[in-house]
C-alpha cells in the first residue's frame, strides 16, 4: 500500500455510503492519531485497536446523524499525496468552511486539527480535509 492515509479516508467513505455500522482497517500509530482527531470533533462514534497476529486492526464505529439516515461526515478529502505534498506554515492556516469543517494537519509536534495548530503557532503537511 502506498498511501495508508488515502486507504483510511477511502474505507471511512466507503462505509459511510454503504450505511455500515462500523470497518476496520490494519493499525499504525498516525492512522490512530487522525482518528482520534475525527472522534474529538464528532465526525466518528468511537474506535479501537483490535490487537491480532500479524497486523492490528483499527475497528471504527461510523456515526449518522437524524436516526442513521445522514452521515455525519459530508466529505473527507486527502490533501496531501505521495505524488504532491502540500505544507502550510500556521499564518496559512485558514478556517475550513468558516470553521465547520477541519483540516488535519502534521506538525512537528504530532498529528493536530488546524484550529491547534493555529494556536501552537505550528505549520505542516496538510493531511485531509473533512467536513
Amino acid at each position: 500500500m502506498t498511501d495508508p492515509i488515502a486507504d483510511l479516508l477511502t474505507r471511512i467513505r466507503n462505509g459511510l455510503h454503504a450505511r455500515h455500522e462500523s470497518c476496520s482497517i490494519p493499525a499504525s500509530k498516525m492512522k490512530e492519531n487522525v482518528l482520534k482527531i475525527l472522534k474529538a470533533r464528532g465526525y466518528i462514534e468511537s474506535f479501537a485497536r483490535n490487537e491480532k497476529k500479524p497486523q492490528d486492526d483499527l475497528v471504527i464505529k461510523l456515526k449518522y446523524l437524524d436516526g442513521n439516515k445522514i452521515p455525519a461526515v459530508r466529505s473527507i478529502k486527502r490533501v496531501s499525496k505521495p505524488g504532491r505534498r502540500v505544507y502550510r506554515g500556521y499564518d496559512d492556516i485558514k478556517p475550513l468552511l468558516g470553521g465547520l469543517g477541519v483540516a488535519i494537519i502534521s506538525t512537528s509536534k504530532g498529528v493536530m486539527a488546524d484550529v491547534d495548530a493555529k494556536k501552537s503557532k505550528l505549520g505542516g503537511e496538510v493531511l485531509c480535509e473533512v467536513w
